[in-house]
């Protein structure tokens, strides 16, 4: 068990394994037990992975949390960490179902060779001997836990096997010993050993099934090496990863796998990230260039040096956060367990009536036992637990092979219903690397000058603007004065004092709050903001008052797949908005070339999440894409946010939705895959229910016998696992 740190009495989270949970029913009964101690507000079990998520106070002891799970009938364990590797049992998980078959198959023998004309039938003695061992050594797993969910004063699955096949095996017994010595009567053990049976390779595949849904989270655990090269002293040391520090040099060999989040100091090469950005093609990295953990080296020899270990890594918050969305309970999931919460009493009772109708209307007890007995086996509320807990287990693994990491459950829920994407430009739907394309200066200024003060006030920045700037004076090399005092106008530029002057630099916003016509260098500024430039406007403060000394025109191209994202969005029925804070003419510009037609432009930080309030106000379901700390409050304040993980941590904090790559066109794929997840959940919960809804009263108007009910409720949990498997096959567009 894990928990969150917290100061004592303040909400914590708590982690646990629950073992021996089979169903929906039991999954409400664990949610009922943690619930009731105190200091406890919020439980989420979740069925397919098979953990607990408690929201309580510190002051709850994890012992009193495992004590609760322990009398409802269940087994807690701490949370193995994701490195570890499972227990191997000592035999096969199919052994049971195997040898339950090869004791069935004598018993089920005569009714197959009916088909083909052959009439044979098993001596009594040696059914019951053949039974027996089904019944009550491999059925004891049914009993035990039938048992303490009965005494927990609760009902599940195994409690309705365990009721059904000794229902019918201890009618078998009777019939056997009553009428021994008059003939061979009809016996029912091939019912009972079979239900087992069926029920025991059920849960095999099924859990086969599970496993399979967990394979990317199992691929990116492979992802972690076990150990690194730390150059120390000059001397390589082949060290366990877990003893590598924040600052060490690392040395990375052809082929090896990247050990550790850092930045190359030495050597270039290509880097294969696909399994942790979904990039297909390798990455050229060189000096300079970051480097995540779990990559993999191709031809070159690097040397680094490591930014992030252990639990701060990449790949260990991306493991978190996959592992946080699979076991997550999505809002639909309140449908099924408010169903569950009654299914056993319900079916128990419809057994109860069946039983009594059919001795009331024909006095054939015997039949009405053997039907009762069908309504038991087959009201099973597996499927029912299963059906949302593996699709969006399936649905967030291959989202995040293809490098979109869903948060949570319920932003996996709400993309599907997404009918209007707001982007921001910079960076998402541009490369975010903008270039200075042109300076203009006043009159009495020269370009060189407004382009050295406008470095002096960038110099200690790290926006994209900054960089442009610096970059295009490293060209020239032009010398930069020293600034002073500098101090942001958020949303608006900066100021500070340079040569002895205080000196501003920002939008066209800014500008006109100044109180500052742009003059002769109106027409340089028209004519570059419809190419799409940006512009910037350099001021001093005079004893006039301020006077423009120049404009500085920045260009940032589209994204290669910035065009074909949109369109992908419009072909599924997606309105696009593009919100910026950048100039009207550069914003109208990229609207044209990418075909978005709604655009707000000039919009300050604080305003963005104003205008996707508005949007959902009219009733749009809205989704924001975005990349900066100025997009945090339009990702928070969106039914989904998506951030681009090569922006700011505040964004994908922010965000439900974390695309690995700066790439748009994962925006309508994280919306594609939400929404094939979610088809999928609601299929399977349609098969659940149809299976219960049209079982039950085949088996209580007796038009099915218990042996048949027992394959059909084991298909069923078989069946919907499936379905949500077939999630797997998703590729990205």
């Amino acid at each position: 068990m894990s928990t969150s740190l917290a100061m004592p009495g303040r909400p914590a989270t708590f982690d646990m394994q629950v073992l021996g949970m089979t169903c929906a029913s039991c999954v409400t009964q664990v949610e009922k037990a943690l619930l009731k101690v105190p200091g406890v507000s919020a439980v989420s079990v979740n069925l397919a992975t098979e953990r607990a998520t408690v929201q309580a106070l510190t002051t709850v002891q994890e012992a009193e949390l495992g004590q609760a799970v322990e009398k409802a009938g269940y087994q807690s364990r701490p949370v193995e960490p994701a490195t570890a590797l499972p227990a191997q049992p000592a035999l096969p998980d199919w052994t049971p179902a195997v040898i339950g078959a090869a004791l069935t198959l004598p018993l089920v023998a005569p009714m197959l060779l009916q088909v083909f004309g052959i009439s044979w039938t098993l001596d009594g003695w040696l059914q019951l001997a053949l039974a027996t061992p089904v019944q009550f050594w491999l059925g004891a797993r049914f009993y035990r836990a039938g048992w303490k969910a009965a005494r927990a004063g609760s009902g599940n699955m195994d409690l309705l096997v365990a009721l059904g096949t000794s229902a019918a095996y201890g009618l078998s017994v009777y019939l056997l010993l009553k009428h021994a010595e008059h003939g061979m009567p009809h016996l029912y053990f091939e019912a009972s050993a079979a239900v087992v049976t069926l029920v025991l390779l059920g849960k095999w595949l099924e859990a086969r099934a599970k496993r399979s849904t967990t394979a990317a989270l199992q691929a990116l655990n492979a992802l972690r090496p076990a150990v690194a090269r730390v150059l120390r002293g000059g001397v390589e040391t082949e060290v366990a990863v877990g003893l590598v520090r924040v600052g060490d040099l690392v040395l990375v060999r052809p082929g090896d796998r990247i050990p550790v989040d850092g930045e190359v100091v030495e050597g270039s090469s290509h880097v294969n990230e696909s399994l942790i950005t979904g990039e297909s093609l390798p990455v050229a990295k060189s000096a300079g260039d970051r480097v995540t953990g779990g990559s993999v080296n191709a031809e070159g020899v690097l040397r680094l040096k490591t930014s992030a270990v252990g639990a701060e890594t990449t790949l260990a918050r991306i493991i978190r956060l996959v592992e946080s969305a699979q076991a997550a309970k999505a809002p639909i999931q309140r449908i099924v367990d408010r169903v569950s919460a009654v299914f056993v009493p319900v079916v128990l009772g419809i057994a109860l009536l069946t039983l009594v109708g059919w001795v009331a209307a024909t006095g054939d007890w015997e039949q009405a036992l053997v039907n009762a007995v069908a309504v038991l086996v087959i009201a099973c509320p597996c499927a029912l637990g299963l059906a949302t807990p593996t699709a969006i287990m399936a649905g967030t693994g291959v989202a995040a092979q293809h490098g979109v990491l869903i948060k949570d459950a319920q932003a996996l829920e709400l993309a599907h219903a997404v009918d209007t994407v707001v982007f921001d430009k910079t960076g998402t739907l541009t490369e975010g690397r903008p270039v200075l394309v042109a300076v203009h200066a006043a009159a009495g200024f020269q370009n060189t000058e407004v382009l050295a003060l406008s470095a002096a006030l960038q110099k200690t920045s790290e926006h994209p603007l900054a960089r442009a700037i610096m970059d295009k004076v490293r060209d020239e090399r032009l010398p930069v004065p020293e600034a002073r005092a500098a101090r942001a106008l958020p949303g608006r530029g900066l100021e500070a004092i340079a040569r002895g002057q205080r000196l501003t630099l920002g939008s066209s916003r800014l500008l006109r709050e100044l109180g500052l016509e742009r003059g002769p260098l109106s027409e340089h500024a028209q004519r570059l903001e419809a190419q799409g430039c940006s512009i910037s406007w350099l001021t001093q403060e005079t004893e006039q008052g301020q006077m423009l000394m120049g404009l500085l025109a920045f260009g940032d191209a589209p994204k290669a797949s910035a065009q074909e994202a949109v369109e992908h969005l419009h072909e599924l029925g997606i309105e696009t908005v593009l919100l910026t804070g950048d100039t009207r003419g550069s914003a109208m510009a990229v609207g044209k070339a990418l075909g978005i037609a709604q655009i707000h432009a000039e919009v300050l930080p604080a305003d963005k999440a104003a205008v996707v309030e508005q949007l959902r106000a009219s009733g749009k379901t809205v989704a924001m894409v975005g990349d900066g700390i100025n997009d945090a409050p339009a990702l928070a304040a969106a039914d989904v946010g998506i951030a681009m993980a090569t922006g700011t941590d505040v964004a994908m904090e922010a965000a439900g939705i974390t695309l690995m790559r700066g790439d748009p066109q994962l925006v309508a794929a994280s919306l594609d895959i939400s929404r094939r997840t979610y088809a999928t959940i609601k299929r399977g919960l349609f098969w659940a229910f149809i299976y219960n809804l049209v079982g039950v009263p085949l088996a209580a108007f007796g038009l099915l016998n218990p042996m048949l009910a027992g394959a059909a409720m084991a298909f069923s949990s078989v069946s919907v696992v499936g379905n949500a498997l077939l999630l797997r096959r998703w590729k990205a567009r």
